[in-house]
């Protein structure tokens, strides 16, 4: 498995680099530091590394102090079987980010980073990146606790993109020997008045278990099902779940069914990453 971490060098942003050592040393993989670069200002660089700004003389030598800078950072983090050589670009860096993560298996990156000019905007370009990358992005912030990924939290709205989520979280759990707790949001937001009645919730938990025989049959002790009742919106919904039970990880789809009745996924899967502080692993299946 091959993981790129995008870095900006603030201490932020190497939580990233923890986590994908530990997301690494579960699937056997190797870790990759990448760090995009935007000369805008002079002034602003030596702030950010502590070097001269005699540096933008020569292109060269600016991406050897990068380089050395990302391998340094890097070797802190992240144990040394684990970690290949930094990859350093020029240009926006949601853009450089999803273009070298094609050659990747996972994204693993931090939100809410150090926001200087020149340097990665993670808050912003994260958004970015989970919803235009067609490689899975595992979003983390500082207080996220991935432990060994024991506890992981599914959600689907029962349309196939959500499926094409369910084979990375069952993957994870195989190898953490941990738990899936599968989630659906019955969201009363979404329907008109007449049709709020509580007896879908036992249509829904029925499909549920369904769903759980037809794609969690290996690990099926392994998997737990839930129908969430809520007069919230979904991200809401997850939101309040998540704060009443702790969970390592947060796998969803970001794509998924668009009628009123079902839970969009997209827009929710951006509204859980800004609230909760639980790592959230997104698939996108229309890149898949």
């Amino acid at each position: 498995m091959k993981i790129l971490v995008p870095i900006d060098f603030s201490e932020r942003s190497t939580k990233a680099l923890e986590v994908a050592d530990m997301f690494a040393e579960l699937f056997g993989g190797m870790v990759t530091p990448f760090y995009s670069h935007l000369p805008i200002s002079e002034l602003d660089e030596p702030y950010a590394l502590g070097i001269s700004t005699k540096i933008y003389q020569k292109f060269d030598e600016l991406e050897k102090t990068l380089l050395n800078r990302a391998k340094e950072v890097s070797q802190q983090k992240v144990s040394k079987e684990r970690l290949t050589d930094p990859i350093v670009t020029m240009g926006n860096a949601a853009e450089s980010i999803i273009n070298s993560s094609e050659k990747f298996d996972y994204v693993i990156m931090s939100t809410h980073g150090r926001t200087g000019f020149s340097r990665l905007l993670l808050g912003s370009v994260a958004e970015k990146v989970l919803r235009l990358a067609s490689t899975p992005v595992m979003v983390v912030k500082n207080d996220s606790d991935v432990k060994d990924f024991k506890k992981i939290l599914l959600t689907t709205d029962f349309s196939e993109n959500a499926a094409q989520a369910f084979p990375y979280a069952i993957d994870i759990a195989k190898r953490s020997g941990g738990t899936i707790d599968l989630v659906h949001v019955l969201s009363f937001e979404q329907f008109e008045e007449k049709e709020k009645d509580l007896s879908l919730r036992k249509i829904r938990e029925e499909r549920l278990k369904l769903l759980k025989k037809e794609y969690f049959n290996e690990i099926e002790e392994q998997v737990r099902e839930k129908v969430v009742v809520s007069h919230d919106s979904p991200h809401e919904a997850i939101y309040n779940h998540v704060q009443k039970n702790t969970y390592n990880l947060i796998v969803m789809a970001t794509v998924g069914r668009t009628g009123i009745n079902y839970l969009m996924m997209g827009s929710t899967t951006a509204n859980v990453v800004r609230h909760v502080d639980t790592a959230v692993l997104s698939i996108n299946p229309q890149k898949n």
